[in-house]
């Protein structure tokens, strides 16, 4: 079906993909890089950092092998799964050491059902290898003095994480699959709190995969919850994916601009965001002046809450891929020629995604300060 060439290039890339999230893994895990003189990520590191990576990676690779299997089951023709390696530690940022993987569709998907079979195939597949990572994960947790090994300036009565400068400080958020999974399988006494979970392998592989398992069923567009939202609801799917997409970016700008900013500083920043909402509703099939009118709907609303309540903040960290889901990929789902309905057991699958959505979702993942 492939040529040698292909499963070459393929192979190739997830060889790098995987290098790449095991030296990400080395530096999560261990605070070591290949480029530290005085924490090096030596040949011992870089193995155990593979508790890591090849977990992480193996769901991932798992998620894009159902949909691969989905489309040879329906005749579509797809690519071999392509994985992106992103290590960006040669710059000195932080990286999970992965862009992601895809599965190019080269052949025309001609049904509701073909895409609905394609689209939930491979969540489904990754969150079933996800969970029994979790489970791994909360059962075989080392014991409580591990964190030593990572922090021996815990050891340290006199020290204060809070005072250190200059210090990266990540918090995981929850999400309600991680907690309920913590509270009924995780011994208390050895179990980390959200700020050193990355330093727990099987924890932080498996929590990345709910993450990436949430971001894709999405039901937005032509993300695999955009196919699924398709298939369940024909005739409200436009706008169901409309509604959750604004939903999305109205919550991720929440706090981005304040009525407590200086005034000179909201002379500028206002009208940018504005222009950068606009932008993200640019695949919406809207008309201009209706684009216009929600971006500063959204932005009048935004504003309006933050005035009376200071505090509220939503998660900026999701306004990229709101650019993306906006302004690359679109929030329409393609026509088909064939609307018939789903089967009855495709339907149960369908809210049984839409139930792992739920679960699944992180609405504030990554807490940096």
């Amino acid at each position: 079906m492939y040529s040698p060439k292909t499963y070459a290039k393929h192979g190739l890339l997830f060889f790098l993909t995987l290098t790449a999230t095991t030296l990400a893994g080395g530096e999560w895990l261990f605070g070591r890089s290949i480029l530290s003189s005085e924490r090096p990520l030596t040949w011992e590191y870089f193995l155990r950092a593979m508790e890591f990576s090849i977990p992480f990676i193996g769901i991932l690779l798992v998620h894009e092998l159902g949909h691969l299997f989905a489309s040879i089951y329906h005749r579509v023709n797809a690519s071999l799964p392509y994985f992106i390696p992103g290590w960006l530690g040669f710059i000195g940022a932080p990286s999970i050491g992965t862009f992601g993987a895809v599965i190019q569709m080269k052949g025309l998907v001609s049904s509701r059902r073909k895409f609905f079979d394609i689209g939930i195939a491979g969540p489904l597949a990754g969150f079933v290898l996800a969970i029994g990572v979790l489970l791994y994960g909360f059962t075989h947790l080392p014991e409580a003095d591990f964190i030593y090994e990572i922090h021996p300036e815990y050891l340290d009565p006199d020290y204060d994480p809070e005072k250190q400068e200059g210090v990266m400080d990540l918090k995981l958020g929850y999400n309600l699959l991680f907690w309920v999974l913590e509270k009924t399988l995780a011994d208390p006494e050895k179990m980390p709190n959200m700020s050193e979970v990355i330093h727990y392998p099987y924890l932080f592989a498996g929590y990345l995969a709910l993450f990436f398992t949430a971001l894709n069923l999405l039901p937005i567009g032509q993300l695999d919850g955009g196919h699924v939202i398709f298939g369940l609801f024909p005739k409200h799917h436009k706008t169901i994916s409309m509604t959750a997409y604004t939903v999305f970016i109205f919550f991720a700008g929440l706090g981005v601009v304040s009525p407590f900013e200086d005034f000179n500083y909201l002379l500028i920043a206002l009208p940018l965001y504005v222009g950068f909402v606009f932008i993200c509703y640019a695949k919406s099939g809207l008309t201009m002046t209706n684009k216009l009118m929600i971006a500063l709907l959204i932005v009048a609303l935004q504003y309006s809450l933050v005035s009376f309540f200071p505090t509220l903040e939503g998660y900026s960290g999701w306004l990229f891929f709101a650019f993306l889901l906006g302004r690359v990929l679109g929030i329409q789902h393609p026509p088909v020629a064939d609307n018939r309905p789903l089967s009855h057991s495709q339907k149960i699958l369908g809210w049984v995604a839409i139930l792992l959505f739920i679960l699944c979702f992180i609405p504030q993942p990554f807490i940096i300060d």
